[in-house]
């Protein structure tokens, strides 16, 4: 089994593990029928509609 010649430095060990960390969430467009925010790609949770076209059924419980 291979073995490291060298000890691995803080700085190489810490450049490695910072691609570990947690991503920002992508900021949220707004709707192009109801003008509330929207995760890019995914059917707005307000309205239902994607791409234009309505694809998820919304009840307004009051």
């Amino acid at each position: 089994m291979a073995v490291p010649k060298r000890k691995t430095s803080k700085s190489k060990s810490a450049s490695r593990k910072a691609q570990n960390t947690k991503k920002p969430v992508a900021r949220a467009s707004s709707c192009s029928q109801c003008g509330a925010p929207a995760q890019p790609h995914h059917a707005c949770k307000s309205c239902g509609y994607y791409n234009g076209r309505q694809v998820l059924s919304v009840t307004t419980e009051e």
